[in-house]
């Protein structure tokens, strides 16, 4: 399956793009979505924990995701 991904701010930056359809098995963990990620050119700037969403709810790096599944990484924000 293919899951898209939406990047914002500085992994936007990192990878060069607002969208990524991520080629996965089905079904698959959020953590092996990550460890992709990590693997394409722009993931070595990812933090060691990422803020992930799914169909827009924050989702735990062990949720499963399914075919039809929208996947957002949320990048740190600073406040002042």
């Amino acid at each position: 399956m293919s899951i898209p991904v939406l990047l914002f701010a500085s992994y936007a930056d990192a990878f060069g793009t607002r969208e990524l359809e991520v080629p996965v098995e089905a079904p698959c963990p959020v953590q092996t979505l990550v460890d992709t990620l990590r693997g394409m050119p722009g993931g070595d700037r990812l933090p060691p924990r990422v803020l992930v969403a799914v169909n827009q709810r924050l989702a735990d790096t062990a949720a499963v995701l399914q075919p039809g599944d929208e996947v957002a990484l949320i990048p740190p924000v600073a406040g002042g």
